[in-house]
């Protein structure tokens, strides 16, 4: 997870550029999603910029509603879309 702050004359933006583990990587999922929670608790007030992999899936789950409605692609979910969905909402 890399991010540069670039301050601005009227508002500071933040570019993260980061990579998600694949599926099955729990220890290293754990560790990428506290990295991400500390990165939304400590920027939170600069315009954001995301560059991320998060190789999520959200599927047609009723869950999911209120975040996507029923525009996902695909039928099922994994774990990285369960896990930025409870994270981001």
């Amino acid at each position: 997870m890399l991010y540069i702050v670039m301050r601005g004359r009227w508002c500071n933006i933040i570019v993260l550029n980061a990579h998600a583990p694949s599926e099955g990587e729990k220890v290293s999922k754990d560790s990428f999603m506290r990295k991400w929670n500390e990165f939304l608790i400590i920027f939170q007030g600069p315009m954001k910029i995301l560059l991320i992999d998060f190789k999520a899936k959200l599927g047609k789950d009723d869950i999911f509603t209120p975040t996507i409605w029923n525009e996902s692609l695909h039928q099922d979910s994994n774990d990285n879309g369960a896990r930025i969905v409870n994270v981001t909402t």
